[in-house]
């Protein structure tokens, strides 16, 4: 029997129109109910097919929300960007009015078991890292959610031999009811969206919610060496196992003189040397233990861990290398988009080496767990976007800085400042919303401006380009 209820004739309300938001009208759709798409922007903002989703009866309200249109409706799904304090939220709650996350609207659509990842910084990674783990293991994986595709887009196909490994957000955490995944992993907290949450404890409130539901036989996968997840966590009643950069674990993985180790239900066994991993850095050793810990969990074999992490390359926009010019190394981690992120990149690189990019919107972060670091590993920081100035006060003694209008300055800017064995490191601590219609474009604009680089007669690495 299917988790979802019968929506057969019911009129659902989905607010917010952009991916996600456009995956659950279809699904909805498909299911009988009778959906209006309701979006506060006008249809020139809006990237989704609007035509589309009229041709499959969604009838399409643009420009502002209407009142009836939320009050009397059986059922609200909330798009992740939705903000959940909408005052005709509140009142449609208020009046008994059910309101959903398009995860939890996905999860009741299919008897699939889920993998939930959640974390202020790696989900993507990891969720990847264990879709491919199990695919490996010859077992049936679908990864989606918060990663690019839409779950509503994925369910309706699936069966129970399928494994829905989802990352998830904690804006696609608030509106959960029942949403239960049989093996969670919360990676770790630092401050972000705090332009979203009151405080961090807000935003640490959101993310424990994926640990919700579990129940004994389900699991939690926790972060050992990071507190604030281990106290999301605390009151968790799944079975609890771990992962470690810097300890050994009862149940779980860990690293231990440069081996990966998994130790699961009284059977310890090496997996993989660290400098057999493809992807480089402490943040990404986490991923890989984390992955490894959750597949662990649904029986895949070490031999298939070992293959995947030998052979993945990484991700776009995660740590990303674009291409070695005259000694110099330049790395896209557009999806750096807090201080968290930002302190993972940097710290993977010698002492004195980094000229880094930094710089977007602010989302309310506080930007001074960077100085320590900076004032190690960076020889010059090249700032961009609306935080420039705050950026430039903050690291103002710290390192020299220079403050520019684009990405395609900042990078002529970076390469005049690096030498031979230096890095230029795009890794923004901010959001982009302030100068790119997203991360991904942001990205792509950097690596386009690194390899004009090579127009103005610098000698390019022949491999050093993905």
């Amino acid at each position: 029997m299917e988790r979802v209820l019968d929506l057969q004739g019911k009129r659902v309300t989905v607010v917010g129109l952009a991916r996600s938001g456009a995956a659950a009208c279809r699904l909805l759709v498909s299911r009988g109910a009778r959906v209006t798409g309701s979006d506060h922007h006008p249809a020139a903002k809006i990237q989704t097919d609007l035509d589309d989703l009229r041709r499959r009866g969604v009838k399409v309200e643009l420009g502002q929300h209407r009142p009836g249109t939320f009050l009397q409706a059986n059922l609200i799904v909330v798009s992740p960007g939705v903000d959940s304090d909408l005052p005709l939220l509140q009142e449609a709650r208020s009046q008994g009015v059910r309101i959903w996350s398009e995860v939890e609207l996905a999860f009741r659509a299919t008897e699939a078991p889920f993998i939930a990842v959640t974390g202020t910084n790696g989900k993507s990674t990891t969720t990847t890292l264990i879709g491919l783990m199990i695919e490996r293991a010859g077992k049936e994986a679908v990864v989606a959610g918060n990663i690019g595709t839409a779950l509503s887009d994925v369910v309706g196909g699936l069966s129970r031999r399928h494994w829905v490994v989802a990352e998830i957000s904690s804006f696609q955490l608030e509106a959960i009811e029942t949403f239960r995944p049989r093996v969670a992993l919360l990676l770790n907290i630092t401050p972000d969206h705090l332009d979203r949450y009151a405080d961090l404890a807000a935003y640490l409130q959101a993310k424990a919610r994926i640990f919700l539901n579990q129940q004994p036989d389900d699991t939690a996968v926790l972060n050992a060496d990071d507190p604030l997840t281990l106290d999301a966590a605390s009151r968790c009643r799944a079975r609890k196992i771990f992962f470690s950069r810097r300890q050994s674990v009862s149940e779980g993985a860990f690293l231990k003189e440069g081996t990966l180790w998994l130790r699961l239900g009284g059977k310890e066994e090496a997996v993989c040397r660290r400098d057999t991993l493809e992807i480089q850095g402490a943040h990404n050793t986490e991923n890989a233990l984390a992955a490894i810990a959750a597949s662990g969990c649904v029986g895949v074999p070490s031999h298939s861990m070992r293959e995947v992490l030998a052979s993945f390359p990484g991700l776009e926009h995660r740590l990303e290398l674009v291409a070695e010019i005259a000694g110099v190394r330049y790395f896209n981690d557009s999806k750096g988009t807090n201080v968290g992120a930002t302190v993972k990149s940097v710290e993977g690189f010698p002492a004195g080496t980094v000229v880094l990019i930094a710089g977007g919107l602010d989302k309310g972060a506080d930007f001074r767990p960077l100085v320590p670091l900076v004032k190690e590993r960076v020889k010059t920081a090249i700032l961009i976007g609306r935080a420039r100035e705050k950026l430039a006060a903050m690291l103002s003694g710290v390192c020299p800085t220079k403050a520019v209008t684009s990405l395609e300055e900042a990078v002529q800017a970076a390469a005049g400042d690096a030498a031979p064995g230096d890095v230029v490191l795009l890794s923004p601590a901010c959001a982009s919303f302030d100068m790119f219609q997203d991360f991904e474009e942001r990205g792509r604009i950097f690596k386009a401006a690194v390899r004009r680089l090579t127009d103005r007669g610098s000698s390019e690495d022949a491999g050093g380009v993905r």
